[in-house]
């Protein structure tokens, strides 16, 4: 795929799972918390803005594929 079919494309597919909203374009999560159902218990989920959100990990995951690389920062 060339690069600029990939900086395009990359990571735009509609999340369905664990309640997604199905969107089609990643729209830009501006949660800086986010609600858990018990606070002593650790979550698989996003917990806070500054340490992983929706957003971020789509612009990692765009970045890594602009670079043919497995991580992005």
């Amino acid at each position: 795929m060339k690069f600029e079919t990939r900086a395009i494309h990359v990571g735009e597919k509609p999340n369905f799972k664990d309640g997604g909203t199905g969107d089609v374009a990643m729209p830009i999560h501006l949660t800086s918390t986010y609600a858990r159902e018990k606070v002593d218990i650790p979550t698989a989920g996003y917990e806070y803005s500054r340490t992983a959100n929706p957003t971020r990990d789509a612009l990692q995951q765009r970045l890594a594929a602009l670079e043919d690389a497995q991580y992005g920062l």
